[in-house]
């Protein structure tokens, strides 16, 4: 399938690494341009030189807590390819902890990063797109069950998924799809780490495996062409939504 995303452009924010540069890898493999961000900018660098160079990528160092860092990616793809046609706005998981012990600070901050940045970040791509286009948020399975042990995510993802469907509501008449995205278990760095922060690792990820009807944790590869195809124009009737990519794993229908 020829997903019509030759020469489109679009940024990505937390895409160093895990899902968002995975997503990055897939549309630059089907001919698409990106501004990948991230806050460290020796990780955005290389990767930039992964996804190809200035011909494929260009990167902005960028915290997504900061109110001008929307602005920035917009005048990014602006000046560097001539064009936005969307955008995948993930961001870095908040720190684990119940929410009844997690504190009033880090609440705040994953507040400030993970619901207003990404808010913020999606209007105002939303509204630079003149001539329609997409924007996947980056949310979690969180949305539709709890997790044990993120309870700042329990708290704050829903509330994105709430926001994205407004935003759709409110941009679809212009052309522009908002689509939420439920990664599930996936073998980010991230979920890495929390596999061996457990006191038996392996027994940690056999029984994770366990709870996914596919039996297996799945490859961020896996949920890049997921993100790939909804943000392209294959995906042209797609808004509204939250779609799991999770293996099966929530039991929802």
């Amino acid at each position: 399938m020829d997903l019509g995303l030759t020469d489109r452009v679009y940024v990505l924010t937390g895409a160093s690494r895990g899902l968002g540069f995975a997503t990055a890898e897939c549309l630059v493999a089907d001919g698409a341009r990106v501004v990948v961000s991230a806050r460290d900018p020796a990780a955005v660098s290389a990767a930039v030189a992964r996804l190809g160079g200035p011909q494929r990528a260009v990167g902005v160092a960028a915290d997504l807590s900061h109110p001008e860092t929307p602005e920035r990616l917009i005048a990014a793809a602006g000046a560097h390819f001539g064009r936005l046609d969307g955008a995948l706005v993930s961001v870095g998981g908040p720190p684990p902890g119940v929410a009844a012990e997690v504190t009033d600070e880090q609440w705040r901050r994953s507040f400030e990063t993970v619901f207003l940045g990404t808010v913020r970040t999606a209007r105002t791509v939303a509204a630079a797109l003149t001539g329609g286009g997409a924007i996947g948020l980056v949310l979690s399975s969180s949305v539709r069950e709890p997790i044990t042990g993120l309870g700042i995510s329990n708290g704050l993802r829903p509330g994105l998924a709430g926001v994205a469907k407004d935003l759709a509501d409110t941009y679809g008449p212009r052309g522009v799809r908002v689509v939420g995205l439920l990664p599930g278990r996936i073998l980010t760095d991230r979920y890495q780490d929390l596999l061996a922060a457990d006191s038996d690792p392996a027994a940690a990820r056999a029984e994770a495996e366990a709870l996914v009807p596919l039996r297996r944790i799945g490859e961020p590869a896996e949920f890049g062409r997921v993100a790939a195809f909804v943000l392209s124009p294959a995906a042209s009737y797609l808004t509204g939504v939250t779609l799991p990519v999770d293996g099966g794993a929530l039991r929802g229908l």
